[in-house]
C-alpha cells in the first residue's frame, strides 16, 4: 500500500507544481539536491550602507527568523512516515511541538548513538551503499506557518536551513520546493514562486539516514534533526549573487592588493554601479572603486602597508559592496577582510613570509545540553579556552562548522583547517572504499565545492581539507583538482593521500617520534603537519614534549592538531538528580556503541580543562624564560611568535629561599622582538 501512496503523491505534485519529488532521492547517490540554490560565500545583503556597517542581520527588515517552535511528528521506521502532511489545510493540532534548531533525540524522540568506526546501523544492517535501513530509520516531519511581510512584495525570497541531518525535503504551501543532502552545510531554496500574500506554510521531512549518511561516518555522537538557524531573507530583483575577495601581499609582504570578484544573476538589471569601499577599524576609507554593473565584475583595490592578519595579530578591515541605481542604494554587503599571504616554499607553509607553527586541536561542534546546536556564547568560550592555553589552530573535524565559528576565528585569530563533510570510514580503505566508487563521485566533489565556495572569504582558513578517513581514489583526486583551480591562494590537504600529488601537506595521523623525525630530516618535499596526534584520552599527553622537541628542531615539521579539543558526552541525570556525563551505551542496551571513546578531550563537555591541558599549554607556549646570570638577576626571554613583539606583556617574578618568598618584582614592556631572545635584568638585589 505504501508504494501506491507514493505514486499518488508524486502524481499530485506533478500537477500542482513545477518540481515533484520521487521519494527515491534519499537512496540515490547521484541526487544530492533538487532545486537547491547555488552555494555562495557567507554574507548578508542589507538595505542600506548604514545597516551594512552595523552588520546585525537579525535587525534587518529583509530577514525573518524561523527559529522557535514547529509542529512535529516522529516515526521510528521510514515506511511509517506521513505522506500528505505538507498539504495546505493539513490538521497538525495533534502533533507535538519541537524547538528549532534542535536535535530530536535530545527532545524526547529516539536515542543518540555513538560509534567511532562503522555506521550507526552496524548492529542491524550490512553496509550496502547507497541502500540504508528502513527499520530504525527515524523520520521527522515539521510544519509551521509565517506571515509574508508586505514590504517583501516584488522581492525574491529565500529559505535558509542552516544544517539538517541527514537530509531534507521542502514544501511551501503544499507544493514541493526541493531536496538537499550534506548535513553540515546550509541548504537554500528560492521559494518566491510558491508564496502568496499573507499567511504561508512550510513543511519539511528529515530522515535519520539517507544515501548521504555513507559519507558522514565521523567519530562523533550521531544525532538527527535541525542543528543550526533557519530563516527567510529577501533580495531585490537586482542583486549580487556572489562576492569573493582574495587578499595578497607583495614580495616583501609590505603592500597589499584585494582582488574582488562579483557575480550577478543573468536576469538582474545591469543599470547602475557597484561601489566598493574598504575601511579600517576606525572606519576610515583607505581604498574605494566604482564599477559599472555586469554579470561578472573583477577588479582590484591596492592598499599601501595594510595591517596584516595572522593568528597573533588578527587585524580585520571591512569591505562594503554596494549596488547603486543612480543615487539610490539597492543593497549593501559587508565582507570582513584580512590581508595575509599563504605560500608553500622549501617544504614549509608560510603565512606572510613566516614558517608559523600550528599549535592545533581538532574540535567537534558539540554542546553537552543541545548537541550540534552550539551558541555564540559557547563558541566564544571555546575561543577563550584556546587562547588561554596557547592553541592557535583548529581543524573543523570532520565537516564544515557554523558560519559564525569562522567569523570568530577571523576576529580573534585562529588558523583553520576547513574540512569537507566527507568520511566513509565504515566502508574501509580497500576495494569497498567510496573514494573509488563512481556512483559517489558527484557527492565527493559537490561537498568539497560547496565547502570552498561558502568559506572562501575567511582569512582564518589557511588550508582546505578534502575529508577524513575515507580511503583514497579518483573521487578525491577530482576534488583536489577542482579546488586548486578555483582557489589558488591556499594549500589543500588530505590525510589518506599520504605523499601523493593530491595533497599539498603531509598530514598523517598519529605518526610517532621516529617516523616524524625520519621524514623531517630526509629532504622532505612537503610540510609535515599532523592532522591528528597526541590522542588526549584519559591520563594522556605524557609524551607531548618529545613531539615539540622535534617540531622545534626540524623546519619542515610545523606542528599538528591534537585529537581532540572537547569531550563529547551529554549531560544526563540520575534518579536522585545527580548530573553525570552520558556516553555510548548509556541511552539503551541494543544500539551499536563504542562506549566512552567519544571522550578524548582536552576539556570537559562543560569546557572545564582536563588535567592534561596543562601539559599542552606549557609546550604550546610562545614565550620561554631560561637562566642567563641568575645570581645577578638576569634571565633570557625568547619570543617564539613570528609577528608579535612582547611590548604589551609584563613579567612577574619572585625570589624564593628555603620555600619562603623574599622578594618579588615586575618587568613591564619586555620589548622582545618576534623570533628573538633578549637578556632581561629583573632588578633584584644579589645575595
Amino acid at each position: 500500500m505504501k508504494h501506491l501512496l507514493f505514486g499518488l503523491a508524486a502524481l499530485s505534485f506533478a500537477s500542482n507544481g513545477i518540481y515533484a519529488q520521487t521519494f527515491k532521492e534519499w537512496r540515490d547517490p547521484e541526487v544530492n539536491q533538487v532545486n537547491r540554490a547555488p552555494m555562495h560565500t557567507n554574507y548578508f545583503a542589507y538595505g542600506s550602507k548604514e545597516e551594512a556597517a552595523q552588520s546585525q542581520r537579525d535587525k534587518s527588515d529583509l530577514f525573518m527568523s524561523l527559529n522557535g517552535k514547529w509542529k512535529f511528528n516522529w516515526v521510528k521506521n521510514a515506511d511509517q512516515r506521513p505522506t500528505d502532511f505538507f498539504q495546505e489545510g493539513f490538521n497538525d493540532k495533534g502533533w507535538d511541538d519541537i524547538q528549532v534548531p534542535g536535535l530530536w533525540e535530545l527532545q524526547g524522540y529516539g536515542n543518540p548513538i555513538y560509534v567511532n568506526v562503522g555506521y550507526a546501523w552496524r548492529n542491524q544492517f550490512k553496509n550496502d551503499p547507497p541502500n540504508v535501513p528502513v527499520e530504525n530509520n527515524n523520520v521527522g516531519s515539521y510544519r509551521r506557518s509565517f506571515d509574508l511581510p508586505a514590504n517583501w512584495k516584488g522581492k525574491e525570497v529565500y529559505l535558509h536551513l542552516g544544517s539538517v541531518t541527514s537530509n531534507v525535503y521542502v514544501w511551501v504551501n503544499g507544493k514541493f520546493v526541493g531536496y538537499s543532502e550534506d548535513s553540515k552545510l546550509e541548504a537554500e531554496f528560492d521559494i518566491t514562486k510558491y508564496l502568496k500574500p499573507g499567511n504561508n506554510s512550510i513543511a519539511l521531512q528529515v530522515f535519520r539516514w539517507s544515501d548521504g549518511t555513507y559519507l558522514e561516518d565521523q567519530d562523533f555522537l550521531r544525532l538527527s534533526g535541525i542543528g543550526r538557524d533557519c530563516y527567510l531573507y529577501a533580495r531585490n530583483q537586482q542583486h549580487i549573487q556572489d562576492i569573493r575577495v582574495t587578499p595578497d601581499l607583495d614580495a616583501t609582504y609590505t603592500n597589499g592588493t584585494l582582488a574582488v570578484d562579483v557575480t550577478m544573476p543573468s536576469g538582474s538589471s545591469k543599470n547602475g554601479t557597484l561601489l566598493l569601499e574598504l575601511k579600517d577599524k576606525a572606519g576610515k576609507v583607505i581604498a574605494e572603486k566604482s564599477e559599472k554593473l555586469s554579470n561578472n565584475i573583477k577588479t582590484t583595490l591596492s592598499v599601501d602597508a595594510p595591517n596584516k592578519w595572522s593568528a597573533e595579530s588578527p587585524y580585520l578591515y571591512q569591505l562594503t559592496a554596494t549596488v547603486m541605481n543612480g543615487d539610490k542604494v539597492v543593497e549593501s554587503i559587508p565582507v570582513k577582510v584580512g590581508f595575509r599571504k599563504i605560500e608553500l616554499k622549501n617544504a614549509q607553509v608560510l603565512v606572510n613570509g613566516q614558517p608559523v607553527l600550528f599549535k592545533g586541536a581538532n574540535r567537534h561542534e558539540l554542546d553537552p545540553l543541545t548537541g550540534y546546536v552550539v551558541t555564540k556564547d559557547r563558541m566564544l568560550q571555546d575561543i577563550k579556552v584556546m587562547k588561554e592555553n596557547n592553541i592557535n589552530a583548529v581543524r573543523t573535524c570532520h565537516y564544515p562548522n557554523n558560519n559564525l565559528w569562522y567569523d570568530l576565528c577571523d576576529e580573534y585569530g585562529i588558523y583553520v583547517v576547513a574540512e569537507a563533510n566527507v568520511e566513509s570510514h565504515g566502508m574501509g580503505y580497500g576495494k569497498e572504499t567510496l573514494a573509488k566508487n563512481p556512483s559517489y563521485a558527484k557527492a565527493h566533489l559537490e561537498r568539497n565545492q560547496r565547502n570552498v565556495e561558502r568559506g572562501y572569504n575567511h582569512p582564518s582558513i589557511i588550508f582546505w581539507s578534502l575529508g577524513n578517513e575515507a580511503g583514497d581514489g579518483a573521487n578525491f583526486e577530482a576534488a583536489y583538482k577542482w579546488i586548486k583551480n578555483y582557489d589558488k591562494s591556499r594549500p589543500v590537504q588530505y590525510e589518506q593521500a599520504g605523499l601523493k600529488d593530491h595533497t599539498d601537506i603531509y598530514c598523517p595521523m598519529y605518526a610517532g617520534y621516529q617516523r616524524s623525525e625520519e621524514y623531517s630530516k630526509n629532504n622532505p618535499q612537503k610540510p609535515l603537519i599532523q592532522c591528528e596526534y597526541a590522542h588526549a584520552m584519559g591520563n594522556s599527553q605524557g609524551g607531548f614534549k618529545e613531539y615539540w622537541d622535534l617540531v622545534r628542531k626540524y623546519p619542515a615539521y610545523q606542528g599538528g592538531f591534537i585529537w581532540d579539543f572537547v569531550d563529547q558526552s551529554l549531560r544526563a541525570y540520575a534518579p536522585d538528580g545527580t548530573m553525570y556525563y552520558a556516553y555510548g551505551g548509556d541511552w539503551n542496551k541494543y544500539d551499536a556503541s563504542d562506549n566512552n571513546f567519544m571522550n578524548n578531550g582536552l576539556i570537559s563537555p562543560d569546557r572545564v580543562p582536563n588535567p592534561h591541558m596543562n601539559e599542552v599549554a606549557y609546550y604550546y607556549q610562545s614565550i620561554f624564560t631560561t637562566p642567563a646570570d641568575v645570581a645577578n638577576g638576569k634571565v633570557n626571554v625568547y619570543n617564539e611568535n613570528f609577528f608579535k613583539c612582547l611590548g604589551n606583556y609584563r613579567m612577574e617574578w619572585e625570589l624564593v629561599a628555603d620555600g619562603e618568598v623574599i622578594e618579588t618584582g615586575i618587568v613591564d614592556d619586555l620589548k622582545v622582538a618576534p623570533q628573538k631572545t633578549e637578556t632581561i635584568d629583573l632588578g633584584f638585589t644579589p645575595a
